[in-house]
C-alpha cells in the first residue's frame, strides 16, 4: 500500500509500505479522508518523530476484523472515525477526566498513521472509535479530532459554564456563554472552530490574524469583531468597554502571541495555551501585574473520549463542518501539495481524500 512519510516539514514522500497485520480484536480501515494538522507544521515537533507516517485526523471504512473480534463491536462496512490515543477508563487519571495523562492513552496509536491507504486500529483504540452517521461525509468525520481538542479548550476556558457539556441539546437550549467574551488569537482551522462553537454557545467572540481571508471566514462563523494583530489589543479594549476578554485562546505557539494573550485578558481572566512553544524558546512576562490581576494561564493538550463524542454531535448539528470551514480537498497522493497549501495559508483547512486503494486485500 502507499503511505505519506514525513522526513521533515519540507520533505514528504509517498512510499510503499506493507499492509498492517491484524492482531486479535483489531480492525483494518480503508482510508477515505485525513486532515492535515497544524501540529505537523512545527519543525521541532516533526524532527523528534521523523521519519513517520503522519496524519491523526482519519475517517474511513472497516474492511477487515481480527479474530476473535472481542472488544467493542464493529462491523465490516462501518464508516468510522478512530482516535489515535485512547484511555483505559480504569485508572485514577481517567476517573478524574484527565485522559491525556493515562498511561494507556499515551501508549496507543494508529498503525502506521492516517496518511496511508490502510490503517490498523488496534483493539485498545476501539474504545474511542466512533461510527459515523450515514449522512455524515468522511471529510466531516475527519474533523472530529481537531474539534474535540477545541471542545476541551473551551471547557478549560469556561469550566463553570461548560461543566455539564458543550453542545446545546436543542436549538432553543440555554446559551451557557451568553454575556461572556472570548478572544481568539489566530484564525487557522482550530481558531475558526473556537469561533464557531463559542459563538453558537452565546459568547461574544473576537479574533485576530495576519490573514484577512481567514478573518472573513471568522466573521461568517459568528465573530463579532476581528482585528489585525497590530490593532488587536486596542480593538479588544474597545469591544469590551475597557474590561478586556474573559478568556483568551492563544493559537500560535509563539512567545509573542502568548504575551499578547496575557495583555488582552481581563483581571481574574483565563489564558489558554492551545499550542506549545518550541522547547528552545522561553516565555517571559511581567509577573507582578499578572499576579495582582489574578490571571490564570492554563494549557490545553489534545482531548479525550468525552470530547470526541461532543465533537461528533456538534458536526451532526452543523455547528462546525467542512462547508462552514471552507475546507479544500486534495486527492491522495497529493499529500505534499495539501501540506504546502495549508502551511502557506493558501487554504483554511486541507483534507486529503482517498480513492480506490492500489493494494487489494
Amino acid at each position: 500500500m502507499r503511505a505519506a512519510v514525513m522526513y521533515a516539514v519540507d520533505d514528504i514522500r509517498i512510499e510503499e509500505r506493507p499492509l498492517p497485520v491484524l492482531e486479535p480484536g483489531d480492525a483494518l480501515l480503508r482510508m477515505a479522508a485525513c486532515g492535515v494538522c497544524g501540529s505537523d507544521m512545527m519543525p521541532w515537533y516533526v524532527r523528534k518523530k521523523a521519519p513517520f507516517v503522519f496524519g491523526h485526523e482519519p475517517a474511513g471504512t472497516v474492511v477487515a476484523l481480527g479474530e476473535p473480534a472481542g472488544g467493542p463491536a464493529l462491523q465490516l462496512g462501518d464508516r468510522v472515525f478512530p482516535h489515535h490515543h485512547v484511555p483505559c477508563l480504569r485508572c485514577d487519571e481517567c476517573a478524574a477526566g484527565r485522559y491525556v495523562h493515562c498511561a494507556t492513552w499515551r501508549a496507543t496509536f494508529l498503525d502506521p498513521g492516517g496518511m496511508a491507504e490502510y490503517v490498523r486500529i488496534p483493539r485498545a483504540n476501539l474504545g474511542d472509535t466512533l461510527v459515523l452517521p450515514p449522512a455524515l461525509s468522511f471529510g466531516d468525520g475527519s474533523l472530529i479530532e481537531p474539534l474535540a481538542c477545541v471542545i476541551k479548550s473551551l471547557r478549560r476556558a469556561f469550566p463553570a459554564e461548560l461543566r455539564a457539556g458543550v453542545v446545546p441539546v436543542t436549538q432553543s437550549a440555554d446559551l451557557p456563554l451568553r454575556g461572556r467574551t472570548l478572544y481568539m488569537i489566530g484564525a487557522g482551522v482550530t481558531g475558526l472552530m473556537h469561533v464557531a462553537l463559542a459563538a453558537k454557545l452565546g459568547a461574544t467572540v473576537m479574533a485576530s490574524d495576519f490573514n484577512a481571508a481567514r478573518l472573513a471566514v471568522a466573521q461568517r462563523l459568528g465573530a463579532a469583531a476581528t482585528f489585525s494583530p497590530d490593532a488587536a489589543l486596542e480593538g479588544v479594549r474597545e469591544a469590551t468597554g475597557g474590561r478586556m476578554a474573559d478568556a483568551v485562546i492563544c493559537g500560535p505557539g509563539k512567545p509573542a502571541a502568548l504575551a499578547h494573550a496575557v495583555d488582552a485578558v481581563r483581571s481574574d481572566g483565563t489564558v489558554i495555551m492551545f499550542t506549545p512553544i518550541a522547547p528552545d524558546e522561553r516565555f517571559a512576562f511581567d509577573q507582578s501585574p499578572a499576579y495582582f490581576r489574578d490571571l490564570r494561564l492554563i494549557a490545553s493538550y489534545s482531548c479525550g473520549p468525552d470530547d470526541t463524542r461532543e465533537a461528533l454531535r456538534a458536526i451532526e448539528r452543523g455547528i462546525v463542518n467542512s462547508a462552514r470551514l471552507e475546507v479544500t480537498e486534495f486527492a491522495f497522493p497529493a499529500v505534499a501539495e495539501a501540506y504546502a497549501a495549508m502551511a502557506a495559508g493558501d487554504v483554511v483547512k486541507a483534507i486529503v481524500v482517498f480513492g480506490e486503494a492500489t493494494t487489494s486485500l
